[in-house]
């Protein structure tokens, strides 16, 4: 697999800095609550070809969670 390439945490929280708290990664457990709003940024870094990682950002909710972002990728590659 690719998880020594996966150096950074899953996302963060939303607010007014850019990175907030809480930090979504397995070295910090996070307790998601009821309308928190976090990104979710998986990404891939391959030393010496090329790297990629894409933000969502999305609203926790009762049941489960509600996608903000407004754009939609789409790559022809």
């Amino acid at each position: 697999g690719y998880g020594d390439n996966f150096g950074h945490g899953l996302g963060h929280g939303v607010g007014l800095a850019v990175h907030e708290k809480p930090g979504l990664r397995k070295v910090e457990p996070t307790l998601l609550e009821e309308n928190m709003v976090v990104t979710v940024e998986p990404g891939i870094y391959l030393p010496g070809f090329a790297g990629v990682r894409l933000e969502n950002m999305v609203r926790v909710t009762k049941t489960g969670c509600e996608l903000l972002t407004r754009e939609q990728f789409f790559y022809n590659w």
